[in-house]
């Protein structure tokens, strides 16, 4: 039963002319808001009526009527704190309830029926309408929606729940959003995960993509280089025939007889730049035979560097004395032949 200093602050709030007046102006609202608002403490005697200013979402600052103090869910779980705010247009507009949360207990995140503000929700109040509704019912509401979802932890055991057939419409709806919003949260994250999961494969297949086009590009590089390689070859196969066939060199023999019948130095300078530029080629394809050789595992790299480091000493005097051999004639560009 409300205490009759809980009557006297309802009533001097309601019909006495103080500074502090409220927001509720129509008689008949006055009376059912009082009537509902004692109803509610005789139920619930842990909660008392408070008057303070309340500002909504815009900024206007109203004074209104509030019950303040704890609902008691189970013996095991902590009290809630709440604060039910009689709207200034109430039945019509349904009350504000407010969880009040401090260091000790911080709401949970992804609650829910309430927000990090404190600010709570439910079918209940989403369907409030002037008939049918009233603060006793809203706090049965809320100790039920509670008692499926607590704000400041987690059960660890589903609530026992009876029969869908034996609720209420709107305890229900409460119920089946409370399986939504979880339901929600794991599709998200499991959304999230695969979404991760797709950014990494796409810039893995990025990166492969950068590698294949870096592998087009130097294939399209050495298949350039060849094509002027393979120029440059019949420019001089064609070179080589024409001097052939102006010498009147028998191709018969160079083809079948050998190279050094086919050509005859002028003197022993060209003979000696011959012997030079054959045995330069010679000691380039022994090393790339030894490349070849070391890449198949054939050689060993210790092997491989001692004989590279003797022919590429040779190739060097080879080179050198081609060059003074050069020089002695007069001109880089006389023939060798």
């Amino acid at each position: 039963m409300a205490s009759p200093s809980q009557v006297e602050i309802i009533d001097n709030a309601m019909f006495c002319h103080t500074e502090f007046a409220l927001a509720y102006s129509d008689p008949d609202q006055k009376w059912l808001i009082r009537r509902h608002l004692l109803s509610l403490l005789r139920e619930v005697s842990s909660l008392y009526p408070v008057i303070d200013t309340y500002i909504h979402n815009d900024g206007t600052a109203v004074n209104l009527l509030k019950v303040e103090g704890y609902l008691h869910i189970s013996r095991l779980s902590p009290l809630i704190h709440i604060n039910i705010w009689v709207h200034e247009h109430y039945p019509y507009v349904a009350p504000m309830v407010q969880v009040k949360t401090d260091q000790t207990n911080p709401i949970r995140s992804n609650h829910p029926f309430v927000d990090p503000s404190g600010s709570t929700t439910s079918s209940y109040l989403h369907t409030w309408g002037p008939f049918g509704y009233d603060l006793l019912g809203l706090a049965h509401n809320l100790v039920n929606i509670f008692s499926l979802d607590h704000p400041f932890y987690v059960v660890n055991v589903p609530p026992n729940m009876s029969h869908p057939s034996y609720v209420s419409k709107l305890e229900g709806m409460d119920r089946l959003w409370w399986m939504l919003h979880y339901d929600m949260i794991a599709s998200r994250e499991n959304t999230n995960y695969e979404l991760e999961k797709l950014v990494a494969l796409e810039n893995e297949m990025r990166m492969r993509v950068d590698i294949t086009d870096n592998i087009i590009i130097g294939l399209d590089h050495e298949k350039t280089k060849l094509k002027q390689r393979v120029k440059q070859m019949t420019d001089e196969a064609d070179t080589l025939i024409n001097w052939l066939t102006v010498n009147k060199v028998n191709l018969s023999v160079a083809v079948g007889g050998g190279v050094e019948d086919a050509f005859e130095c002028a003197d022993k300078n060209s003979q000696m730049k011959m012997d030079c530029v054959a045995e330069d080629e010679a000691l380039e394809d022994l090393m790339y035979a030894l490349d070849d050789a070391l890449g198949k595992g054939v050689t060993s790299h210790e092997t491989y560097i001692k004989q590279v480091r003797v022919l590429a000493r040779d190739q060097f005097f080879v080179r050198a004395k081609l060059e003074k051999l050069k020089q002695l004639e007069g001109s880089s560009n006389t023939p060798y032949i």
